[in-house]
């Protein structure tokens, strides 16, 4: 845990402009990045990609088995136009295999309690052996996401991983974010063109309607939600 400390007041002291490369240069061998294939994911990866010892970086995403087909034809074309292969974690089958017959396999629109636990096991307990063994968590919140989200800080420890996470781009704007996908020409998800401002399981997204926030298109059927998964935030 001291280690962990000391990573996080030397990382603390950077602001957005040189937190990265300050990461990659000092911790290059501990880092993982996690991309849920979301523009922030998408312009964090180029980001990366620019700087020393890219290829040192443990890359991953969560695949939970549930994902929308245009995702993953856009993690497919991100791996060609980066020329790397991203490492992909899914559930654990037994205890999917489980949670499915006893429940059923759309059991998350049941309750709130049934959807944690389908988090957990399709989201959380895959994260956990990502980031196992490093000290660095790259990820791409923002404080305008959500408003359970405005209060987060750029560097943070992460007790229930044991990892120093950190989020780059936790003071950009939307529009920014967008600015730089479309100036760099990277990639991104055909349902952001319907309406889709964030992307998650086929079953649990709907694009979004005028005057809703990014995440109301998420669990949508649950009321006053946090709209979180359980990665980021106890559920």
């Amino acid at each position: 845990m001291e280690f962990l400390k000391n990573i996080f007041e030397d990382l603390s002291s950077y602001d957005e402009n040189t937190l990265l490369e300050n990461v990659l240069k000092n911790y290059s061998g501990y880092v993982a990045f996690s991309n849920g294939f979301n523009p922030e994911g998408q312009v964090i990866l180029h980001m990366l990609s620019k700087l020393p010892d890219f290829e040192k970086i443990h890359i991953f995403t969560i695949d939970t088995g549930r994902l929308f087909e245009e995702t993953h034809r856009l993690i497919e074309e991100t791996e060609k136009f980066f020329n790397i292969k991203i490492r992909k974690y899914f559930p654990d089958c037994r205890e999917l295999e489980e949670f499915i017959t006893k429940e059923g396999v759309n059991c998350f629109y049941k309750s709130r309690e049934l959807r944690n636990e389908c988090c957990r096991i399709r989201k959380v307990e895959p994260m956990k052996r990502a980031v196992k063994g490093k000290s660095i968590w790259i990820s791409g919140l923002r404080k305008q996401q959500s408003s359970f989200r405005k209060n987060l800080e750029m560097v943070s420890i992460d007790d229930k991983n044991h990892v120093v996470k950190i989020n780059p781009l936790i003071n950009w704007s939307r529009e920014e974010v967008w600015e730089y996908i479309k100036k760099n020409n990277i990639p991104y998800n055909d349902l952001h063109n319907k309406a889709y401002l964030s992307i998650g399981c086929a079953c649990c997204t709907r694009a979004v309607q005028a005057g809703e926030s990014e995440r109301d298109g998420r669990w949508w059927w649950e009321k006053d939600s946090k709209k979180e998964c359980g990665l980021h935030y106890q559920i």
